[in-house]
């Protein structure tokens, strides 16, 4: 694996100059700038349990520290593909929302039709702004006829909810609530779930919910994850008293499996074709945008409005000027996108311009262990999406060529994590 950009950050906290050298100058660069660990920045109700096993890299995601990796994301990415997997999402923050308006401010909220979400589902959904551009795509689960949480990707829904309900007078409750996930993920986590709450976890179906009670703690247990492998959430209550509680039942449980702790692994996420906030979508994107794959996100036909909903309509009858594709791309491994290796996203350019023409964006790049070879997920002019078309993209080691392929780039109609 190839670190394109040089060392990765490390978990110590910054050193200030000494204080009699105010005006010296640099030597240059550092090659490990590094993160500092302060009270300003949140941390996770399973900071402390999560840093135990030796996070060698931290991102800051919902303004809360998040561990990235352990030190290989490669052999995570085995060991996710091969065992079971605990990590810690507390990063994840649970927006409810509640009251006698809660479902209608919920769909109006999103652009897929909740009357097809029942009490004990999940939906992965997205967030929309007047201009159809996405401002969060999180998993929604009804945990009651009128009580919804939105578990959150990287913006700050909570204040754009607040002010939508505010202006439109809705009645609702719209709080942060002390409930925080873990992920167990891996072809192995029905066993540990099993061992944690009994044979009766087999019966989740992919994308439902059920609660439990695990020593005392009450819990929300999802059949969901971001990796396309099979796993599970567990949703905790009151998670600040009791989050290392359910960490230590979690590892203990998970011992007899081979269970190991791993940051959020993204060279799987884009096999899968899975996007990540604040890449691959953001607030200048659309959900037309994203791909075929997920327009059913986007209910047209629903008689309820939605924000968006008419600016999204245009854009379907309109068609879109640009999509996101999958590429493979050449040259040496790119490494696994969480390692540093892509700080900046790859400029795409056209491969028959007398001059450098920028056209596109690589958004997520990894090098595929199983696959062998480079693969991404890019934004191209619609005239650059058939597959086997031809691209050059520019990488901090130099042009690569690329081509444009079929995403997900592994099993797209998603049989393991439903099986």
């Amino acid at each position: 694996m190839t670190d394109l950009l040089g060392p990765q950050f490390t978990e110590t906290a910054v050193t200030a100059p000494p204080a009699h050298t105010p005006h010296a100058t640099p030597a240059g660069p550092s090659p490990a700038p590094q993160i500092l660990l302060y009270p300003r920045l949140r941390k996770s109700p399973y900071f402390w349990k999560s840093r135990a096993h030796g996070v060698a890299m931290y991102s800051v995601y919902n303004h809360t520290y998040h561990p990235r990796h352990y030190g290989d994301p490669v052999a995570e990415y085995w060991h996710l593909l091969s065992d079971v997997t605990l990590w810690d999402v507390g990063v994840e923050r649970q927006l409810e929302i509640s009251g006698p308006d809660a479902f209608e401010f919920t769909n109006y909220l999103v652009p897929r039709d909740l009357n097809k979400c029942a009490v004990g589902q999940c939906k992965y959904v997205f967030i929309t702004a007047p201009d159809g551009g996405i401002i969060n795509d999180p998993i929604l689960l009804r945990v009651e006829e009128n009580r919804f949480w939105l578990s959150l990707a990287d913006s700050d829904v909570r204040l754009w909810a607040l002010g939508l309900a505010h202006a439109g007078r809705w009645n609702v409750e719209i709080k942060e609530v002390d409930v925080a996930p873990v992920q167990v993920q891996g072809p192995k986590s029905k066993d540990v779930m099993v061992d944690l709450f009994g044979p009766s976890i087999l019966d989740i179906r992919y994308y439902d919910l059920h609660n439990y009670t695990l020593d005392g703690m009450d819990v929300v247990v999802s059949r969901t994850g971001y990796t396309s492998e099979v796993g599970y959430e567990i949703y905790l209550y009151n998670a600040t008293e009791n989050a290392a509680r359910l960490w230590d039942a979690v590892w203990q449980a998970g011992q007899p499996h081979d269970l190991r702790v791993i940051g959020p692994c993204h060279i799987r996420r884009i096999e899968g074709g899975m996007l990540a906030y604040g890449c691959d979508i953001t607030l200048d994107t659309n959900p037309m945008e994203v791909g075929y794959d997920y327009r059913w996100m986007v209910d047209l036909d629903q008689e309820a409005d939605f924000v968006g909903k008419q600016a999204l309509q245009r854009v379907r009858d309109t068609g879109v000027s640009r999509l996101m594709v999958g590429l493979e791309i050449d040259g040496d491994p790119l490494g696994s996108f969480n390692d540093g290796s892509m700080i900046e996203p790859f400029p795409v350019l056209s491969p028959s311009a007398t001059h450098r023409e920028v056209m596109g964006t690589v958004t997520s790049a990894c090098h595929s262990p199983r696959m062998e070879r480079n693969i991404g997920l890019a934004m191209v002019p619609m005239e650059f999406t058939a597959l086997g078309t031809n691209v050059v993209v520019e990488t901090p080691s130099g042009l690569r060529g690329g081509v444009v392929v079929e995403k997900p780039f592994i099993d797209p109609t998603k049989r393991t994590p439903r099986s």
